[in-house]
């Protein structure tokens, strides 16, 4: 029986040794992973996403050519009515075919025709004329030879606009080249005298990627950019400043970005007087051995960021050694500032649609 009750013992003991030791490693922070291998995964993910983006078909819709100028309506300093040009207006299928028309004396060419009724608007073109876009709206013979292989279809368009106060857009378009997908694309923009300017874009790609700007101007300014895969953030940055009535620039409330589960972020202190010092975060675990310098290149009181090259950070690590954000996403970052100034820019797509709006409108 003792013998019994001793081998019982020790079990019970090697078993609340064994509990102790797992309970032990599990609250150990060497069980953290540091932030130098929380960055430089994040930095890995990241280029890997920003390579597949900028290799795919749908990266020339985002950062193609926009050198096609969209055409301008002339209204009346006394034209008070709110115009709209709803999708219901240009519905239809657009094909690129050189015609002639006759009008008067004279005579021009057209280079989208109607050929058929739909309830969205279809536009198809060929590559060849999208990725040299100055050749759109010029005739060449060979022209005949080419195929309508570029098709944006818009599944929402609405745009309304009165002389001297400000207009509302939104478009949302799937484009495929060559019968394949290349990517959904959505804008949202407006400006008003009292709300200011917005601006939204999302480009959904194919593989899963989506990338996401949005800019609000206003007292609030606000910017952001981000990039995901499916639930996973692979970078988000967000920048907010306020201006007040007794100040004539705005002044920075907040600033985080986020790379992996790598989260650096910088608010105003609790008087709201200053900013305190940037934080950073792996996995939601305080870093308090590390830290992050935050360094401006240029001054912009509305949109200080990092993927806009106007701010870098210094990241000083748990063993002393620093690194600047821009070294340790080297190419990456370029390829991310050059992807979202295009987004943010009037995009080779949206002017096409815009310019068929615009003839539709004035034909009207």
């Amino acid at each position: 029986m003792r013998t019994q009750s001793l081998i019982l013992a020790v079990l019970m003991l090697g078993l609340i040794s064994s509990s102790c030791t797992k309970t032990t490693d599990l609250n150990s922070t060497s069980g953290q992973v540091s932030l130098k291998s929380a960055l430089a995964q994040g930095v890995q993910d990241l280029t890997t996403a920003v390579n597949a983006i900028t290799t795919s078909a749908g990266y020339q819709v985002v950062a193609g050519p926009s050198d096609l100028t969209t055409k301008s309506l002339s209204l009346s300093p006394l034209d008070t009515v709110q115009h709209s040009i709803l999708l219901a207006d240009i519905s239809g299928v657009y094909d690129y075919k050189a015609t002639t028309v006759v009008r008067g004396p004279g005579s021009f060419l057209r280079f989208f025709n109607k050929t058929a009724e739909n309830a969205q608007m279809i536009v198809r073109m060929p590559e060849e004329k999208v990725k040299a876009s100055r050749s759109l709206l010029h005739y060449t013979p060979s022209d005949t030879l080419l195929t309508n292989n570029y098709v944006v279809t818009l599944s929402d368009y609405q745009y309304r606009f009165r002389y001297f106060n400000g207009w509302t857009y939104q478009m949302a378009s799937a484009i495929k080249v060559k019968d394949v997908d290349a990517g959904l694309l959505k804008i949202q923009t407006s400006n008003d005298k009292t709300l200011g300017y917005k601006f939204a874009s999302q480009f959904n790609f194919p593989n899963g990627y989506v990338t996401k700007t949005s800019y609000t101007s206003g007292d609030t300014a606000i910017s952001s950019y981000a990039i995901s895969n499916g639930t996973k953030t692979l970078y988000e940055e967000k920048y907010v400043g306020i201006k007040s009535s007794t100040e004539l620039r705005h002044r920075e409330t907040e600033f985080s970005l986020t790379i992996g589960n790598v989260l650096i972020v910088r608010k105003l202190n609790h008087a709201q007087t200053s900013l305190d010092s940037a934080k950073v975060y792996v996995s939601g675990v305080l870093q308090t051995k590390s830290k992050v310098e935050i360094v401006d290149k240029v001054t912009d009181n509305t949109n200080q960021s990092v993927a806009g090259q106007k701010r870098e950070l210094k990241i000083t690590f748990d063993d002393g050694t620093s690194k600047t954000f821009t070294e340790l996403a080297g190419a990456a970052i370029t390829d991310i500032s050059t992807l979202f100034a295009s987004m943010r820019q009037a995009n080779f797509a949206t002017a096409i649609i815009d310019w068929i709006a615009w003839d539709v409108y004035t034909k009207k």
